[in-house]
């Protein structure tokens, strides 16, 4: 009996053992950079306090930022970031959290009052999700539409193409990808993706990697070379 409850404790170890050695391996893997040489981060609207100087001696090439979010909101550390990035001697782009509640114009025209227009800066990207604070799914042709005008208008402001950031579920239910001929942002944990009508440029691989330099989690990207 106690040699018995002795080797299921043993084996309850093992197995947390093991669980916390996975764990940590998630939390610091990476596509192999001789693959991707190009990699780094982005962030979302309130990441905190960033050390940008150690981000970049941990390996990391470039930083995209969240700097509005539909058509009413900032976020509070952008300007602040968009100034620190460089300084440390990473490229820096800025992303748009687009609102399927609201107009496309009117979320445009705050991207580009916010965003200054910068010759270093990396290509504006466009996030396309579900998100909790918008029950809205407008028509297929709706939103091509309007995600094209939001397109058109932020590469008039910026002079560069527009990313597409989408979720798996938002292109399998809108084929957005198929619509607006646009380089792709992938999101997939661990395994290249394959959702969008075209081949993608970037990948997000990890949204749960801890970097030095940064409380808590971090979404990790990589060129596709």
């Amino acid at each position: 009996m106690a040699y018995g409850l002795l080797k299921a404790a043993g084996v309850l170890v093992a197995a947390g053992a093991l669980g916390i050695g996975g764990w940590a391996f998630a939390t610091h893997w990476a596509p192999k950079a001789s693959q991707y040489p190009l990699q780094g981060l982005d962030l979302g609207e309130n990441p905190g306090e960033v050390e940008w100087g150690t981000v970049r001696a941990r390996g990391a090439d470039f930083a995209y930022i969240v700097a509005t979010s539909g058509a009413d909101r900032r976020a509070p550390t952008f300007e602040a970031n968009w100034a620190a990035i460089p300084e440390a001697g990473l490229r820096r782009g800025a992303v748009h959290l687009f609102s399927l509640c609201q107009l496309a114009a009117d979320q445009a025209n705050a991207f580009n009052a916010f965003v200054p227009r910068a010759a270093d800066a990396l290509p504006a990207a466009v996030d396309v999700s579900y998100r909790e604070d918008c029950t809205a799914r407008p028509d297929r042709a709706v939103l091509v539409g309007e995600l094209a005008t939001f397109v058109r208008m932020v590469e008039a402001h910026t002079r560069k193409p527009v990313l597409l950031r989408l979720t798996k579920a938002v292109e399998r239910d809108y084929q957005l990808t198929a619509a607006i001929d646009r380089p792709v942002w992938a999101v997939a944990n661990l395994f290249p993706p394959a959702y969008a009508a075209r081949p993608w440029r970037m990948w997000r691989a990890s949204d749960i990697r801890r970097v030095d330099g940064i409380e808590g989690p971090v979404n990790w990207d990589v060129v596709a070379p």
